[in-house]
């Protein structure tokens, strides 16, 4: 989709909130995107089978039966079930929302339309945010959004209305993550990080987990790798957790809106407390848990399984994160993990001894050093964590260090682009001795196909291969900038005397220029009365 027509649909739907609370209306703009979806994609498929149903040449010939029985059996819930579409009541349908839209009384028509929605599909049981007859928007600005939002979808074609959908929701996360500033990075992972996380892990197949999945981006970006790498969706089980309900609705929506299946729990509850899945074992775990959390622990977590590598402190949560990850990864699982770079080196109250006995045990295996000013919600530098039980180098670390590699979006946001994501998930693999992974964005493919061979090399100041015995020579501590060293310095053969004469004439000239501004400045002051 065009980038541009995203930024005009957000352009003018920020507009339109006036005054109203980010964190607020991302809900109102986010549900009617899900309910738009969810109409255009039943609309299209009761298309589908009314042409099918009335082609002698389909399987789903219906013989010569009159309007009245076609209609009947359009009915039929299973022929959307089998194709993944929600059953849309028909006073729910976004044709009645839309010519409804100047009423007063459309923030309750569009409430009772997701009421009689959740009745009719339980998956979507709770998801709902019924809030419209109450959202606090002036006069006519709801149905302006309804308007809005109607634009959005192009052609009957299912899976193009879901790509459409599905892309605008994400930049609208994104965009309210933005807007939302601290609270809404709770919500949302910076698309660089999550892309960079799934290049490195490349999930193939089986079962993908997220304990603390946020609106679903990490699940979103599996999908995309996989669908690029030649695969179909539903070649993974997608399986998350989920505590502040709002946020839950999000992910349940995200996924839903791509026709993606999920298990988010039988509701929102924290991950230590009230783990939804229990006995999962996955093949692929991604996850951005809360930095630092210093009010997790509850007195049932005692002598807990999971903790395997001893007891997390009880004022920070992120070696609980790290074992609980560990835990509940298969044998020949691997896990990425975004942590803040406090989780590589601090030595308090145990976390230093629980980082050592992973790393004693052999299962860290990449460590990766992220730029700053990556996340909308906060400064803290953060690392990449990447676990296996089995790993394809035993006994060495591979440390990258990438906090030079951000490229600036704004004066405020950076993020990782394709290439340098391509260039960390190449050395990742090639370390490991895997094939090298495909190029991401435009251009996928050419020039280069995956299965290439692979040849790893240490470069300094950006990767190096450790050995376990120096990790423990350094305490144990995790930070990549203290393994990798000092990136080479290409030596322009300048005569040492020569280039020392440059940078002292140099040096000359801008003591000079600063003298001449100290006298430039008192002189202002003097002028002032404020003379020294």
């Amino acid at each position: 989709m065009n980038a541009d027509i995203r930024k005009t649909l957000w352009a003018t739907a920020d507009k339109l909130r006036a005054n109203m609370d980010a964190a607020e209306y991302k809900h109102l703009v986010l549900g009617l995107i899900f309910v738009k979806y969810i109409s255009d994609t039943f609309a299209a498929r009761r298309a589908e089978l009314t042409a099918r149903l009335t082609n002698p040449d389909d399987d789903y010939y219906y013989g010569d039966a009159d309007p009245a029985d076609i209609a009947a059996e359009l009915e039929d819930r299973d022929y959307y079930k089998e194709v993944n579409v929600f059953w849309v009541p028909e006073g729910a349908r976004w044709e009645a929302l839309r010519n409804a839209a100047k009423q007063p009384d459309i923030g309750k028509r569009i409430d009772d339309a997701l009421t009689h929605i959740e009745a009719e599909n339980p998956k979507l049981k709770g998801i709902l945010d019924k809030r419209y007859a109450r959202a606090q928007l002036p006069d006519g600005k709801l149905g302006e959004l309804v308007d809005l939002v109607s634009t959005i979808g192009f052609g009957d074609d299912p899976a193009v209305a879901r790509d459409v959908l599905g892309q605008v929701y994400e930049y609208f996360l994104g965009q309210f993550a933005s807007a939302e500033g601290k609270r809404g990075g709770q919500f949302y992972t910076p698309a660089s990080i999550v892309k960079t996380l799934v290049a490195i892990l490349a999930p193939h197949e089986g079962k993908v987990y997220d304990p603390c999945c946020g609106s679903g981006g990490m699940f979103v970006q599996s999908e995309k790798f996989i669908a690029a790498h030649g695969g179909k969706l539903g070649d993974v089980s997608i399986y998350g957790q989920e505590s502040n309900p709002t946020t839950w609705r999000l992910a349940a929506m995200n996924l839903a809106i791509r026709g993606i299946d999920y298990n988010l729990g039988r509701e929102p509850a924290d991950t230590f407390i009230r783990n939804q899945h229990p006995d999962l074992r996955a093949d692929y775990i991604l996850a951005n848990p809360p930095f630092n959390v210093s009010d997790w622990w509850h007195g049932s977590l005692e002598g807990d399984p999971r903790w395997e590598f001893g007891d997390p402190p009880q004022g920070n949560a992120n070696t609980a994160w790290l074992q609980h990850m560990l835990y509940h990864l298969k044998p020949t699982g691997r896990a990425g993990i975004v942590l803040a770079n406090g989780s590589m080196s601090s030595s308090q109250n145990n976390e230093g001894t629980i980082r050592a006995a992973m790393v004693d045990a052999d299962v860290v295996e990449v460590m990766v050093a992220l730029p700053g000013q990556l996340f909308f919600n906060t400064q803290i530098p953060a690392c990449l964590w990447f676990l296996a039980k089995q790993k394809a180098r035993q006994g060495e670390v591979l440390f990258i260090d990438a906090r030079k590699l951000a490229t600036m979006i704004s004066r405020v946001q950076g993020e990782l682009t394709d290439a340098v994501i391509e260039r960390i998930a190449a050395t990742v693999a090639a370390w490991r001795g895997d094939s090298l992974p495909l190029p991401l964005g435009e251009g996928r493919g050419e020039g280069r196909a995956e299965g290439a061979p692979a040849v790893y090399q240490d470069t300094p100041g950006f990767c190096r291969s450790v050995t376990l015995e120096e990790i423990a020579q350094h305490g144990h501590v995790l930070t990549p900038g203290r393994y990798v060293g000092a990136e080479e310095v290409e030596d322009d053969d300048e005569a040492f005397a020569d280039k020392m004469q440059k940078l002292t004439e140099k040096l000359g000239e801008q003591m000079a220029q600063g003298a001449e501004l100290d006298a430039v400045i008192r002189a202002k002051l003097g002028g002032l009365g404020y003379g020294f």
